[in-house]
């Protein structure tokens, strides 16, 4: 696991993934393996919309918007205004691609897809609200999440090539998104 991946899920704790558990029907375990793959595909997503400039200062934007406190109150996550939030986020950082990565996570972590299709919108906050923390404490910039965020992608893809395949979807993001522009 990458170190974001490691400090996301250690910020989660026991007890926030527990909760998501009891939120979502299933056992700690099966929450904190999907969550270990899913987490690093949204950082994937969100370090490949910020190899361009643009994408880098509009998810600095973003950070802005969300709050690190959500990690000290999990429970509002399972609301349904909160995965409309979760779901946009979503759509910008993986796009069309959402429903493979969903695929993908469901495959490699034996979970149901329907399970992973209501745990991706509920991370997806939880990604941004560690990050928005980052940024604050750390004094980060877009370009320094950029490169924060690139990083991380490569000790990913270094402990597993092709996130298990999730890489090459998530790089036909940027190739759409090129094609758009």
């Amino acid at each position: 696991m990458s170190d974001l991946t490691t400090s996301i899920l250690n910020e989660i704790g026991s007890q926030g993934l527990a909760q998501l558990a009891g939120g979502l029907g299933t056992d700690q375990d099966s929450i904190q393996r999907a969550a270990a793959m899913a987490i690093p595909a949204i950082l994937a997503g969100m370090g490949n919309n910020s190899r361009q400039p643009a994408g880098a200062t509009a998810l600095a934007g973003a950070l802005d918007d969300h709050s690190g406190s959500i990690l000290g109150n999990l429970g509002a996550l399972l609301g349904d205004d909160r995965l409309a939030d979760g779901a946009k986020i979503l759509g910008h950082v993986l796009g069309g691609q959402r429903g493979a990565v969903e695929q993908n996570v469901a495959q490699q972590s034996g979970l149901n897809l329907n399970l992973i299709m209501k745990l991706l919108p509920i991370l997806a906050p939880i990604v941004m609200g560690y990050l928005s923390k980052q940024k604050q404490q750390q004094g980060l910039d877009a370009g320094s999440l950029a490169q924060i965020l690139a990083q991380d992608r490569q000790v990913a893809e270094q402990q597993q090539p092709g996130l298990g395949g999730l890489a090459a979807i998530l790089d036909t993001v940027i190739e759409s998104l090129d094609d758009r522009r």
